[in-house]
């Protein structure tokens, strides 16, 4: 068993997987890349125009995993604060709202409106306020 595992890893083509670059050594890696090309050929009252198309494979430089070389982004974050206060028109707001909503609303109806018209009136009096 232990002869069959050392001669399965002494025929094993190594040289197949050490095609990466290596620091220092030259490197015999070819890339490829397949690009798209179209070519409109125009035609003529007898016969129409068409479109060729092509897919072709040519011959890139290989990119490599060189930390040195790659770009590094640096972003900076610009933290802004809202430091608008509207208290005091939130709080005039609510005061004259829920004092429109008690005028306008009857019995029962009051139990709803002035809270509701509190917070209306806070709403519109802090975005009047500029907050």
């Amino acid at each position: 068993m232990k002869t069959l595992l050392a001669t399965i890893i002494a025929l094993t083509p190594v040289s197949v997987m050490a095609d990466t670059y290596q620091e220092g050594y030259a490197s015999s890696k070819t890339c490829y890349k397949q690009t798209y090309r179209e070519e409109y050929v125009p035609g003529t009252q007898e016969s129409p125009g068409f479109v060729r198309f092509f897919n072709e494979t040519i011959e890139v430089p290989c990119k490599r995993n060189n930390v040195a070389t790659e770009k590094r982004v640096i972003r900076q974050t610009e933290v802004t604060y809202d430091d608008n206060d509207c208290t005091d028109g939130k709080i005039a707001g609510a005061l004259i709202g829920g004092g429109a909503a008690a005028a306008m609303s009857q019995g029962d109806g009051r139990w709803w409106s002035i809270p509701l018209g509190a917070v209306v009136g806070g709403t519109i009096g802090c975005d009047l306020n500029g907050g």
